[in-house]
């Protein structure tokens, strides 16, 4: 079996903003978090690029992204992620490079295809309907060349940026990451927090296609999980049902901020299916339970990382979650 300390553990912050709350109190509560994790010696912590959507507050990923670096001294920080198309490839060069040239060493740059918003917003944004449909290769291939090395010739430059050769990785829910990370030999992040259903053939894809490039020798693929860890399988569980309230909403074309939990959830028999679905990656439970059923995903999955994110109400119940994690994870 695969021990759970054998395998870095990183966090993904939505940025959740609580029923009630303020998004000024969703920024502290990000960097609390991301210096409590930064002690418990987990690798990185991601922010993801979301629109018009009032329970998250990473839209300006880059801006979030420079204030947590900024609290912290260790820990890497980047985009989990950044969607591509909806940027200009240079912008996106200039924004990291002069993250990475403030905080060396500790920036990643996780892209997405996917717009992040509904169609309204995609049109606010000036997004093509078809953006990242056929040319987000060619936009990736740009996006290198900007944080790479100057070549001879070049007339445009990011500055900053250039040079800076900030980790790219390539995020997806799907097979057309998973196979485009293996052409390229890049990192790749499989999205099971929310659409676990293709993991393992996303997972085969990428192994299988896998071709060895500057950056990689092998592959090297990270899979974001729900870990909601309590004092006890039956808290846990509790704490669970402001995720599935959020996944429920979503179902029903709501959406919401994040709810207290609640004892029962009122949903009819598909919507509770549906639900299950898209959280059924999910780890819940109690100290014992929680690392047991870690060590058997990473043994179905054979996972290099883990990217947790963890959703509960309570701002205390996320901090203690990931220090349960992390004391069965060093123990």
């Amino acid at each position: 079996m695969t021990r759970l300390k054998d395998t870095p553990l990183s966090v993904l912050d939505l940025a959740p903003i609580r029923q009630g709350d303020s998004v000024a109190n969703t920024f502290r509560n990000s960097v609390a978090l991301a210096q409590e994790t930064e002690r418990l010696n987990f690798t990185r912590y991601w922010l993801a690029e979301h629109h018009n959507i009032e329970g998250i507050a990473s839209a300006a990923t880059a801006v979030l992204i420079g204030h947590v670096a900024g609290h912290t001294s260790r820990i890497r920080v980047g985009s989990g992620g950044v969607m591509l198309p909806n940027h200009p490839p240079l912008v996106i060069a200039e924004q990291f490079g002069t993250l990475e040239t403030l905080y060396p060493g500790r920036i990643d740059l996780g892209l997405g295809r996917a717009p992040g918003s509904d169609s309204a917003t995609m049109a606010a944004m000036r997004r093509h309907p078809s953006a990242g449909v056929s040319d987000f290769p060619d936009q990736l291939e740009e996006l290198q060349r900007y944080l790479g090395d100057e070549q001879p010739g070049q007339r445009v430059k990011a500055v900053p940026g250039q040079g800076t050769h900030v980790p790219l990785w390539l995020l997806g829910s799907s097979g057309y990451s998973a196979q485009l990370a293996a052409r390229l030999g890049l990192p790749f992040a499989f999205a099971a927090q929310f659409a676990p259903g293709y993991l393992f053939e996303a997972l085969r894809l990428y192994r299988e296609q896998f071709r060895p490039s500057a950056v990689l020798d092998a592959p090297y693929a990270m899979v974001g999980l729900p870990v909601i860890a309590a004092e006890s399988d039956d808290r846990a569980g509790f704490l669970a049902t402001t995720a599935q309230q959020k996944f429920l909403n979503m179902i029903r074309g709501k959406r919401t901020q994040s709810l207290p939990p609640v004892e029962r959830l009122d949903w009819t028999p598909q919507e509770q299916a549906e639900v299950e679905r898209l959280f059924g990656a999910a780890v819940v439970g109690g100290p014992a339970r929680v690392r047991e059923e870690l060590e058997g995903f990473l043994d179905a999955t054979r996972a290099n990382e883990l990217m947790i994110v963890t959703d509960t109400y309570d701002f205390q119940d996320r901090l203690d979650s990931y220090r349960i994690l992390a004391e069965q994870w060093q123990g």
